[in-house]
């Protein structure tokens, strides 16, 4: 038996098994995913899919500004 028969043509998940919720972005550290979109991704169309993904890249920022730790030391 071929392992073809479980291919799908569909967009796989972008968890990258990170799974913590920033509290203030409210968007998964891992893959940038809000909460809704994780418990929806199953049955998401393959378009949404696409969407979601194209937009994934753009959310990166808001999880990458730190406020403390050493860069805020060397700043002041």
């Amino acid at each position: 038996m071929s392992d073809q028969i479980w291919a799908r043509d569909e967009i796989e998940s972008p968890c990258i098994k990170i799974c913590v919720i920033h509290p203030e972005a409210r968007l998964c550290v891992g893959c940038y995913r809000t909460i809704d979109e994780i418990g929806a991704w199953s049955r998401l169309t393959s378009e949404a899919r696409a969407a979601v993904m194209d937009e994934l890249p753009s959310r990166a920022p808001k999880l990458a500004k730190r406020r403390g730790g050493r860069a805020a030391r060397l700043s002041s």
